[in-house]
């Protein structure tokens, strides 16, 4: 099939109001660890005790508006996760980021969507920015996309789209791959690393960031209201 020119579902993280703390942090490398995938089951039973019981995480998950199944980590050498950006997208997705020392960036989200969210081969996506492919293929079980400014993998998994994305200044696509390919469900214990401590998640609110353009490297866009 021959690819046709779209533009693209980088959609921006919809995160909790202290994203804007964790992009701060991310130039100096803090508020973030080592992403909860990159320890191996020996590491984790020498390193740490037995996971919290799966009530104990869904009460965690619920407090912190998310739903545990839809947790997901991924990890990439040199990239943390910087646990201030882990967050709620629309009604039951999730987001979350990772950054290395120099300011780059790779987000991590999983939302319901569209087939035409995941496939760009496959039309364009209802709502979509009017920034043009400049790349679009099937790569694996994946999809790849890229605009002059940014770039992500795709898949479908289970009725959710989970998209690994970032600039391509910041992110070369090797580098992405590897991230999307990492990217699976959390376990028990990774839940236990990404969610809020108990107590810390009541309250929290989603923030939809109508400042934020919907390509690119989500810098804030003062031309649009705060309402969107």
């Amino acid at each position: 099939m021959t690819p046709r020119s779209r533009s693209p579902r980088l959609r921006p993280l919809l995160l909790t109001t202290t994203l804007t703390l964790a992009l701060a942090l991310a130039a100096t490398g803090c508020g973030t660890e080592p992403a909860p995938g990159s320890q191996t089951a020996a590491d984790r039973s020498s390193s740490a005790g037995p996971a919290p019981g799966r009530a104990e995480l869904e009460a965690r998950a619920s407090a912190a508006q998310l739903v545990a199944e839809h947790v997901w980590v991924t990890e990439a050498a040199g990239y943390a996760l910087a646990r201030q950006s882990v967050g709620v997208l629309g009604d039951d997705g999730f987001g979350s980021v990772y950054t290395e020392p120099d300011g780059g960036q790779i987000r991590l989200s999983v939302e319901r969507l569209p087939h035409a969210d995941a496939d760009c081969t496959d039309g364009p996506a209802s709502g979509s920015a009017q920034e043009p492919l400049v790349a679009c293929e099937r790569d694996g079980e994946q999809w790849y996309r890229a605009t002059e400014s940014g770039h992500a993998y795709a898949r479908e998994q289970g009725g959710l789209v989970v998209t690994l994305s970032g600039t391509r200044q910041e992110v070369d696509r090797a580098t992405l791959r590897a991230a999307a390919l990492a990217a699976h469900r959390a376990d028990d214990y990774e839940l236990d690393q990404v969610l809020p401590p108990a107590g810390e998640g009541a309250g929290r609110q989603p923030v939809e960031r109508g400042d934020l353009p919907p390509v690119g490297d989500g810098a804030p866009n003062n031309d649009v209201g705060t309402s969107g």
